[in-house]
């Protein structure tokens, strides 16, 4: 049975994709209003959403839709100017849309919206009818009608006013979702349907029809002003498995001849089909159809007609009607359930090759050791699945700083850079909160006013950039502005006034910074519609902390701020070095271990850095750390690490190598916890801990220049 809510779905999410890209264009052909090719893309994102939504029966969105494609057409044909006026009225017209395709996404129903949703819409084809003086038809969101389609029939016995249409559905159009008869209700929509000749020949006996397999083709005559582009585009859905051919008005013999030699029929019997729809005269066809008939004993054209005439049980491939299509729409649940899947195969993995060590069978030990190269290449190529770029968040934001600039009377821009590095699908959703909070906190907090520009001689046009890069196995994104800067001794004031600082106590200027992710903490004057309720910041760190990220900010008076946040690359499964302390397992991300080396014993005591190759080297006791109590070995070893530029080492008992780590998240009960970020299971069934670089950093009391001018430290090399 043909599932309806999946074909739904399918063209929700183009729709909704289709009307991201719209947005894009409409943001960027406000800066070059003259190129034709962006004013395509949005006429054609428009067109392409009205003939989905006629197929489905949606005929609100069909209705609306005709209203703002009209307008883009007026204006690709340079009727219409693209200022700043229209470009909002269309931007608003995409986020009418967009709204009506999440009622859709929710399970609503079109015919039973809220009233401000339907006055909204009512409002806004008011507006674009403005624009369509001159068609009043259009404007009502009635389909345009040929002027032509009124004309007499030639005298030769040809309408030369209409298209001609050859339509060969394939056999899975029924199973695939879709309905033969909404693509004529649609065409009705740009114009109106003069005759139609239905053909049955592929009909089997009734004892041998499958219900869920299409046989019919048909044959009809169309009057539109609408191009052969257009009318191509309204069977987009089936042109996979089904045959469109499309004649224009007043066809060449060439194309006449073309257009009888696609079809699978004999030459002769399609032509007389084109007659009875008046859309060739008898004397073109005449004159057509001795060359084709000399042709079917080609041997080319022999092979092209049996192509064509597949059985229904073997449609004509899609790569010959259209061109191969290396592209698939997967399920985002699926993937998911590959990666789990994964997972668990990682640890099962893990386990038999434990045993197979222990056995000391040498071909069983091979064994387990391709079976775990081949499970690594899967977790890779899966995780690539769920890799994707960063630029179509970063995009979203363009349409962010247009609206907020307007509303706070400034002129700003967004410079985007490092759209193509890569990251997990799931932490590209989780970060669009944090990063619009930050993007809208720099154009409110960041970019000054105008008059405060031109006095100091900054450029009028404030700027914001977004930037993303890879680093140490993971992404870095910054969120920077040029604008005032911070004041650290205004946070300070602020930060003592509220308590969160004692008289006396002495901060580094990075950690006075830091304190505008405290809960609740604001330095602004006055509360706005976007900011100054000292709500916001510490969600953006605490999103950002649950991504295993961390957040630094870095500021210049004057010149600007730049925040950093640093995060994972995949929050599923990564490259671990296992190492023990007593009886406990620990993981350290791959990418963030240097080295190992040995720590000189005994006179290290009770310190707590090294001197290594001339550079100091502060490290962290796990032991003491995690409290363990079993006797410390004779010789201890140092996992150096680093990350964001600092480097550490961590002193531990044991160190056993290289591990394929999958990570599960700790329960609510050690959300607390310092230092650590989930778990995993070893092959033994063991669970091991994952360390928490970023925050075991934070336990380093003191900075190398400090430790300098401590007592002597040991040397290593």
């Amino acid at each position: 049975m043909i599932d309806m809510g999946e074909v739904l779905q399918t063209f929700i999410a183009e729709s909704q994709e289709l009307l991201q890209q719209m947005e894009q264009a409409l943001l960027d052909i406000e800066q070059n209003p003259d190129d034709p090719d962006t004013l395509n893309a949005i006429f054609r994102a428009a067109h392409t959403i009205k003939g989905s939504a006629g197929l489905f029966g949606f005929d609100l969105i069909v209705a609306f839709t005709h209203v703002a494609e009209s307008v883009l057409d007026r204006a690709r044909s340079g009727e219409l100017p693209i200022d700043g006026t229209l470009s909002a009225l269309l931007l608003e017209a995409g986020d009418h849309l967009a709204g009506l395709i999440a009622q859709l996404d929710a399970g609503a129903s079109l015919e039973a919206l809220p009233p401000g949703i339907i006055t909204r819409g009512e409002a806004l084809i008011g507006r674009m009818g403005q624009y369509l003086e001159a068609s009043p038809s259009e404007a009502r969101g009635e389909p345009a009608t040929s002027a032509s389609a009124t004309a007499s029939e030639a005298d030769t016995g040809r309408d030369e006013g209409h298209w001609h249409l050859s339509l060969r559905f394939g056999p899975d159009t029924l199973r695939n979702g879709m309905d033969p008869l909404a693509f004529f209700r649609y065409l009705n929509t740009f114009g109106r349907i003069l005759q139609v000749e239905a053909l049955t020949e592929r009909l089997p006996s009734a004892a041998e029809m499958d219900p869920e397999t299409c046989y019919l083709g048909f044959e009809l005559a169309f009057v539109s002003d609408a191009d052969k582009a257009t009318i191509e585009g309204a069977f987009e859905f089936v042109r996979e498995d089904s045959l469109v051919q499309v004649l224009s008005p007043a066809a060449s013999p060439d194309a006449l001849r073309a257009h009888l030699d696609a079809l699978p029929e004999d030459p002769a019997d399609a032509g007389e089909r084109l007659l009875r729809c008046a859309s060739v005269s008898r004397a073109e066809l005449d004159a057509v159809l001795a060359p084709v008939t000399a042709m079917t004993e080609a041997p080319a054209v022999v092979a092209q007609t049996t192509l064509m005439k597949a059985p229904v049980d073997g449609p004509v491939p899609a790569a010959k009607l259209r061109g191969d299509n290396s592209l698939i729409r997967v399920d985002a649940g699926k993937l998911d359930q590959l990666i789990n899947l994964i997972g668990e195969l990682i640890i099962a993995g893990a386990g038999a090759r434990m045993i197979a060590q222990n056995s000391g069978l040498g071909a069983m030990v091979e064994a387990t050791e391709v079976l775990s190269r081949l499970v690594e290449e899967v977790r890779d190529s899966a995780l690539t699945l769920r890799m994707v770029q960063i630029g179509g968040t970063f995009n979203r934001f363009q349409r962010v700083v247009r609206d907020v600039a307007r509303e706070l009377g400034k002129d700003i821009s967004l410079q985007i850079s490092g759209g193509d590095t890569e990251l997990d699908k799931t932490v590209v959703e989780k970060i669009g909160d944090p990063l619009t909070h930050l993007v809208r906190n720099a154009m409110d907090h960041g970019i000054e006013p105008l008059e405060v520009r031109r006095a100091v001689g900054k450029p009028l046009q404030g700027r914001v950039s977004l930037n993303a890069y890879h680093e140490a196995g993971g992404i870095v994104i910054e969120v920077s502005d040029d604008g005032g800067g911070l004041d650290p001794q205004k946070i300070l004031a602020k930060a003592m006034q509220r308590g969160l600082v004692t008289d006396g106590q002495t901060l580094a200027e990075k950690d006075i910074l830091n304190l505008i992710f405290e809960p609740g903490f604001s330095t602004a004057e006055t509360v706005s519609n976007l900011s100054g309720r000292g709500v916001g910041m510490d969600v953006v760190k605490r999103n950002i902390t649950s991504l295993r990220g961390t957040v630094e900010l870095d500021s210049t008076p004057g010149v600007g701020t730049c925040v950093r946040i640093r995060l994972p690359l995949t929050l599923a499964i990564i490259d671990g070095f296992l190492i023990g302390v007593g009886q406990a397992s620990y993981v350290v991300p791959l990418d963030m271990v240097e080295e190992c080396i040995e720590l000189p014993p005994g006179h290290l005591d009770g310190r707590d850095y090294l001197e290594l190759r001339g550079d100091v080297l502060p490290f962290i006791r796990l032991r003491q750390l995690f409290d363990e109590a079993s006797t410390p070995p004779r010789r201890e070893n140092v996992v150096v690490v680093r990350y964001a530029g600092t480097r550490a080492g961590l002193v531990v008992d044991q160190l056993l190598g290289e591990f394929q780590t999958v990570i599960k998240p700790l329960g609510k009960v050690f959300h607390q916890v310092s230092g650590l970020s989930g778990f995993t299971i070893l092959g033994s069934g063991d669970v091991a801990l994952i360390l928490d670089i970023p925050g075991l950093l934070g336990h380093i009391p003191r900075t190398p220049n400090d430790l300098r001018q401590a007592s002597p430290v040991a040397t290593l090399t």
